[in-house]
């Protein structure tokens, strides 16, 4: 009985640090946010294996996982990228900032969505969420702070976007 509640466990917690990462972005804390969601990739990387190792998978986790990603790696990083580089400065622009920023949450549970119900083959199709996740937090920690920025994040957001539901299949590794 145990046994079976360990990925799920994990699973929470990758969900918990994808809250804690969104806490720090309204407490201006970008350095922690990003921590906190490559603390929730790492996670994220062993749920699934080990609910495979211990023959313990089912419909509830593979539903669970994907709505803790979505956490995580799609509305986390999307606000650590637009509050960091603060696309309110973009003046008329701003709708635009905002228009990738929901359009990159929405093509991650798009995607998401497809992967729950197709069967898979051994390739994901599109980038997965927690490698665009990933991505735009680790860009968010190296990337200045300033207006050249905020133009590249909202192009970064919307390339990401595109990458997620596009048909490139690459292989699970």
């Amino acid at each position: 009985m145990y046994m079976r509640s360990i990925p799920n466990l994990l699973t929470f917690t990758n969900l918990s640090f994808g809250v804690l990462a969104m806490i720090e972005i309204f407490n201006q804390n970008y350095s922690a946010s990003a921590v906190y969601v490559m603390i929730a990739a790492i996670i994220d990387r062993y749920d699934g294996r080990i609910a495979r190792r211990l023959n313990v998978c089912s419909e509830f986790g593979r539903e669970l996982d994907s709505l803790a990603d979505l956490v995580s790696f799609g509305i986390a990083p999307a606000l650590l990228v637009y509050f960091k580089f603060n696309f309110d400065d973009l003046g008329i622009l701003r709708i635009v900032g905002i228009a990738a920023l929901i359009l990159y949450v929405v093509s991650g549970s798009y995607r998401l969505a497809l992967f729950n119900i197709r069967e898979f083959e051994g390739n994901f199709r599109g980038i997965p969420i927690t490698v665009a996740g990933s991505i735009l937090t680790i860009y968010s920690m190296i990337a200045p702070s300033a207006n050249s920025s905020m133009i590249i994040s909202v192009v970064t957001l919307l390339i990401f976007s595109l990458l997620m539901v596009s048909n490139i299949k690459i292989k699970k590794i």
